[in-house]
């Protein structure tokens, strides 16, 4: 007969992990927290097959407790201490180890993160993945600890654990919940969220509203003041474009989580918007560049407290999978950090090869990021590569790039002094966003979930004529040297049909529009295309943000080679001072020319064979043979 289990939930009183004593012993507890990992299968003995050598009698005996009551005597032979264990015929149940750790939001200031042992069993098992934050509902217990494994000798101190009954998600809705008999069913749909039918009609319905666009938008973090053009940019990262295979019976995936990188001064507001989104987001991490190490972002090897073996703890990518990860302060990341989020920004995995441990672990998330210039203030006569020193392989990875400028005028400041002003009221004179944080979840959740929109025929159209006109300009884009620079890669073109994908789910339309695909066009306009200008010519060049100079640079750089050889081939044999060689060639060309621009140019020339570079003395001896 199908066994009944009664699985209660939704408790008055939610504990906290950090305040559970010895009275909760034995009791129904709830507790509240975050995921951070989970072990896999282990088998649990439920009931113990014992046969006799003797005579061969068979005898089953209940696990109590923990406790295995091995029989004594045969009825049988009435021979003693004669029973072996036989395990192919014992029962065995599935059991899992799960931590359960405290969210940032409930840790006391100044104190580290609480964690709690649970371990699930039966259908529990797999129905929830780290990352996940739950509410927990099971049974407190304690059990003593060995001294030694091989002694049976016990510590005095004993270890708490919970029985795990109950597995619901917080995402401030209706999460699945980890009912008996749906274990699989979670596995394979997981994160399919159970709103009611008034729910699911509401949301319905405030889509077909012809402003849902603006409204969302002014929904997005109320408590900052305009920045329209980056809030759009968030929802549409928000929303995220479609996981599409490229072929049938093909691994090949393409992306759909959208990137976004936010550059500008200080106080524009760029950290609060950041922690809005996370705090809105049913799944992710929130972190800060100056305190992620390469293992947190990623994973790390820890031994297992239970086994002793090497295990993988999660990292804050990981844990963020088919979630938002949070960057705040991305220009202080040091370089060993950052160079890890090439391939979870492109292929959305993150590989690992640590200790014996070989794996690719998932890391299907968008990722925010702000970024402060290097001198404090965002500098415009340079590039954005020049004022936020980020590699160029990492700047083109992201959709969006936008740069939030703190410009002095005197209107602009006047309304934002009083909306500022304005949030320090008693009585807060703030216009209350047309949908609440609620809603506004449970809008994009639903959209991720169930719309998928595709591509018509005029959007496609519209996407290739817009990429077509990107690559080649009206006016023409046309360098000093009668060569095009390149203002669009494919890398744009994939980024329009993700955001645009994106803009058909705000309004859980299924076809993506020739509208949709316009708004994709001019979103990339006052975002990256603003970032890609070079600020000398005023052009936009793709390539300052792909490979970190602009044609100018390039062209700059080869007129200084080219001269610099004709200057050296006059002085064959002699050893010159890198100083004198920079004074002679700026009166030559009657402009400034930097030092380090020359010392790039005669590492070339080295390279070639023609001089001998010395760095530490700064000084260079032409060879004869030129």
């Amino acid at each position: 007969l199908p066994q009944i289990q009664v699985r209660p939930f939704n408790m008055k009183e939610v504990a906290n992990l950090r305040c559970l004593d010895p009275i909760a012993m034995d009791t129904l507890v709830a507790l509240k927290g975050m995921i951070v990992r989970c072990s896999p299968i282990i088998p649990d003995l439920k009931v113990a097959h014992f046969s006799c050598c003797v005579c061969g009698h068979d005898h089953q005996v209940s696990i109590d407790r923990g406790r295995v009551e091995e029989p004594k005597q045969c009825p049988s032979c009435n021979t003693k201490d004669s029973y072996t264990l036989i395990h192919n015929r014992c029962i065995f149940a599935d059991k899992q180890l799960v931590r359960l750790q405290e969210t940032p939001d409930q840790v006391p200031a100044g104190q580290t993160p609480a964690s709690c042992i649970t371990f699930c069993f039966d259908d529990l098992v797999d129905s929830c993945q780290p990352g996940d934050k739950v509410e927990v509902t099971g049974i407190l217990k304690a059990q003593p600890v060995r001294v030694n494994p091989k002694v049976t000798k016990l510590k005095s101190i004993y270890k708490t654990y919970v029985d795990v009954i109950h597995f619901r998600t917080i995402t401030g809705m209706e999460g699945k919940t980890g009912a008996g008999g749906t274990g699989n069913t979670n596995k394979s749909k997981r994160g399919v969220m159970k709103l009611t039918k008034d729910r699911v009609q509401e949301l319905v319905e405030l889509s077909q509203r012809p402003d849902i666009y603006e409204r969302l938008t002014q929904s997005l973090a109320p408590s900052i003041w305009e920045l329209d053009n980056v809030k759009k940019g968030v929802l549409c990262m928000m929303f995220g474009g479609n996981h599409k295979r490229v072929k049938k019976h093909t691994k090949l995936c393409k992306r759909g989580d959208i990137n976004i990188l936010l550059c500008g001064d200080p106080g524009t507001s760029k950290s609060q918007l950041l922690s809005y989104v996370h705090k809105l987001s049913s799944r992710g991490i929130y972190t800060s560049g100056k305190g992620s190490s390469a293992v947190g972002l990623t994973a790390s090897v820890v031994r297992d407290p239970e086994t002793r073996d090497l295990v993988l703890e999660s990292g804050a990518l990981v844990l963020s999978d088919r979630g938002i990860c949070c960057i705040d302060e991305f220009d202080k990341m040091s370089d060993a950090t950052r160079s890890i989020l090439h391939e979870a920004m492109e292929q959305q995995t993150v590989s690992i090869a640590k200790a014996g441990i070989i794996s690719s672990l998932n890391a299907r998330t968008s990722i925010l990021a702000s970024a402060n210039p290097v001198e404090s203030r965002y500098n415009p006569n340079l590039s954005v590569v020049e004022n936020i020193k980020l590699p160029p392989t990492l700047l083109s990875r992201f959709d969006l790039i936008y740069l939030i400028l703190d410009a002095p005028n005197v209107d602009s400041d006047r309304k934002l002094a009083q909306h500022l002003v304005g949030l320090y009221y008693e009585k807060p004179n703030v216009v209350t966003p047309p949908m609440d944080t609620e809603l506004l979840r449970n809008y994009i959740d639903y959209a991720r979930e169930h719309i998928h929109p595709r591509l018509s025929d005029e959007a496609s159209e519209e996407l290739l004529t817009s990429y077509l006109e990107l690559r080649n300009p009206p006016g023409g884009n046309v360098g000093n040297n009668g060569t095009r620079t390149i203002s669009a890669t494919p890398r744009q073109l994939e980024s329009l049909i993700r955001t645009s994908e994106a803009l058909a789910k705000m309004k859980y339309s299924s076809v993506v529009s020739r509208a949709d695909a316009k708004e994709a066009v001019r979103l990339l306009k006052v975002a990256t295309q603003a970032a890609a200008t070079d600020p000398r010519t005023g052009r936009i060049d793709m390539d300052m943000i792909n490979t970190g100079r602009t044609e100018v640079e390039r062209d700059m750089e080869e007129s200084l080679y080219v001269g610099l050889k004709e200057f050296l081939i006059e002085r064959r044999g002699n050893r010159l001072a890198v100083r004198d060689v920079t004074r002679q060639l700026s009166e030559i060309s009657n402009t400034q020319v930097p030092q380090d621009d020359v010392a790039t140019a005669l590492r070339r020339l080295e390279a070639d064979g023609m001089v001998q570079f010395n760095e530490r003395n700064q000084s260079v001896f032409v060879r004869t043979g030129i």
